[in-house]
């Protein structure tokens, strides 16, 4: 079973999307601010990470090039899940490693999941 860490500290948000990653037959890892969200990767190894790009403690860029520079982790695909839809943060997070990134308020979550599955290659 693939692991995925949600790194979001929209509580509704976060519930939905691990709800419907369960369905979808993922395990589902949780963290509420970039911090925690970076220390689970090391420990928790996951297959892919859903990053939320503003959050408490260490936002969604620096939780990127931490996971950048990091070699035990550096090869996990992040999806970045946010409402930043500027061009720059768009660059930005490509820049510093996001596999994908997405507008919450322009996909459902069924989309959210496909695109999930097609970064694992499903």
């Amino acid at each position: 079973m693939k692991k995925i860490l949600i790194v979001e500290d929209e509580a509704p948000l976060q519930k939905a999307l691990g709800e419907a990653l369960i369905q979808s037959g993922y395990k589902v890892i949780q963290a509420t601010d970039g911090e925690i969200g970076f220390r689970l990767a090391k420990s928790e190894m996951p297959d892919l990470i859903l990053l939320d790009l503003v959050m408490p403690n260490k936002n969604g860029y620096e939780v990127l090039e931490d996971l950048k520079d990091d070699p035990k982790v550096n090869q996990i695909p992040v999806i970045v899940l946010t409402n930043l839809e500027g061009m720059k943060d768009v660059e930005k997070a490509i820049v510093s490693g996001a596999t994908n990134y997405l507008v919450k308020t322009h996909y459902q979550l069924s989309e959210v999941i496909e695109k999930v599955r097609k970064t694992l290659g499903e």
